[in-house]
């Protein structure tokens, strides 16, 4: 991992899926650069075991803010708005990290639950944060939002509701940056690559993890896109 420092110091952070993988090691990372981390996950004890990493990595200086969170719960994604506004104003950063894989199959044989569960988590959910979210990312003067891409969103055999919901994605996260280009608040999409996640063992049961960067290792580019200087925005960029 990249050296850590004071980058993010005094900043505020909302990260979802920040239980395990990718949300947990960006939840660490922006810790260690002094941000307050607010962190969503429906595992309540995976959002423990993450606070208890940025408490030890920190010598106990450091905690998290933790907010137990089913994103199918849209009404509840809707509080988030009081309750960060009351505690501290204003939120400096966003990381729609949150996301279902789905089944790898034929579009035609996703079933019809399924397919609502990705519609709502990939992007219905993502929608309502950015409506709930977004007068507080004004508050701060330096907003910084970013959500994870993939590189099946355009459309790919057998990635069905995963690929076309990261495609609508895509163009949510796009027309909400064109409309923001006035402002402040800089928006962005990350594409992680292949990373030694659970959700990557699934979508490629047979490949060796081991031969894939860990989660903490595609750090930096959050880090890059949430600090305060960062003047990027309206794009897809790759975490390696």
């Amino acid at each position: 991992m990249t050296e850590t420092g004071n980058r993010l110091t005094g900043r505020v952070a909302l990260i979802t899926g920040a239980s395990r993988g990718i949300g947990a090691a960006v939840a660490k990372r922006y810790a260690a650069e002094g941000a307050h981390v607010i962190l969503t996950a429906r595992t309540v004890a995976g959002l423990e075991e993450v606070d208890d990493a940025i408490r030890a990595q920190s010598d106990g200086k450091a905690q998290a803010t933790l907010v137990p969170l089913d994103l199918q719960q849209g009404d509840e994604i809707d509080k988030l708005n009081a309750a960060i506004g009351s505690r501290f104003g204003k939120l400096d950063i966003l990381v729609g990290n949150a996301g279902l894989l789905g089944e790898m199959t034929f579009v035609s044989q996703i079933e019809l639950d399924d397919w609502q569960n990705l519609i709502d988590v990939n992007l219905t959910a993502n929608w309502r944060l950015i409506r709930a979210l977004q007068p507080l990312l004004l508050e701060s003067d330096s907003g910084r939002a970013m959500f994870l891409t993939t590189g099946v969103a355009g459309g790919r055999a057998y990635w069905g509701g995963y690929a076309v919901t990261k495609t609508a994605l895509e163009a949510l996260v796009k027309t909400w940056a064109e409309e923001m280009a006035e402002t402040a608040l800089k928006i962005n999409l990350i594409n992680p690559g292949a990373v030694r996640t659970s959700m990557r063992a699934d979508a490629y049961p047979g490949e060796d993890p081991m031969a894939l960067p860990t989660a903490e290792e595609i750090t930096e580019i959050f880090v890059e896109l949430a600090e305060a200087s960062c003047q990027r925005h309206a794009e897809i960029l790759n975490a390696q």
